[in-house]
């Protein structure tokens, strides 16, 4: 499962593994405004956009009363073993069994361990957040060798729970600004994102709509 946003796309222009992971995940989700308003431009329709600090808790729910499993990998170290904290404590009846931080040799012998303890402890679903390209690339070079039913790409989801970055005010998310929220925490991080990348975005769609480039 993969999301969607104006950076990953961005990213896929650029970047043909990505897009080829993109075009062949079994699912891909809208997770930005832009990208509705792209899609729109087009006269394609997506129903709604969401975000991994939308859905997650709605996960959780299903997972609690369901028994699924889940596994978080990603974050700074730490982070992920305080989010399921978090989880754990408003989902009592949730199973996170088992977190490990994303800051690692990600083709060295760590990985390999990493992989192993995700496999014995046999999650249903795997959420992996590393960033945008790294952790679609990961999910697509190690599928095969994970034995779990669903993996995730999931950004800086676990960052988000712990309230290491917080979230934009709820009118804000309302009306798709909480890019502009963002640029605004972090500006020289993500000054070129956003100040940079969106209008590219919408020039590539309008090109793409009016017949001057071809996006897959």
């Amino acid at each position: 499962v993969m999301y969607a946003n104006v950076h990953v796309l961005n990213t896929a222009y650029r970047d043909p593994d990505l897009r080829r992971i993109l075009n062949r995940a079994e699912l891909v989700y809208c997770d930005g405004a832009g990208v509705k308003l792209g899609a729109r431009i087009l006269g394609k329709h997506l129903p709604e956009r969401m975000t991994g600090a939308d859905w997650i808790h709605e996960l959780c729910q299903a997972c609690q009363e369901t028994g699924m499993t889940l596994y978080l990998l990603g974050g700074e170290p730490g982070v992920a073993a305080k989010a399921a904290e978090v989880l754990a404590t408003r989902y009592p009846g949730l199973s996170i069994v088992g977190t490990h931080h994303g800051h690692y040799n990600h083709t060295g012998p760590e990985n390999d361990v990493v992989i192993a303890e995700i496999n014995a402890l046999q999650p249903d679903i795997l959420l992996v957040g590393f960033g945008t390209p790294l952790q679609e690339k990961w999910i697509d070079h190690h599928f095969e060798r994970l034995d779990v039913p669903v993996v995730w790409a999931v950004g800086a989801l676990v960052d988000f729970v712990t309230g290491k970055k917080p979230r934009a005010p709820r009118w804000m998310l309302d009306h798709g600004l909480e890019w502009l929220y963002r640029l605004w925490s972090e500006p020289g991080r993500l000054w070129r994102r956003y100040v940079v990348g969106n209008p590219l975005f919408l020039w590539r769609v309008l090109m793409q709509r009016w017949g001057r480039l071809r996006f897959e």
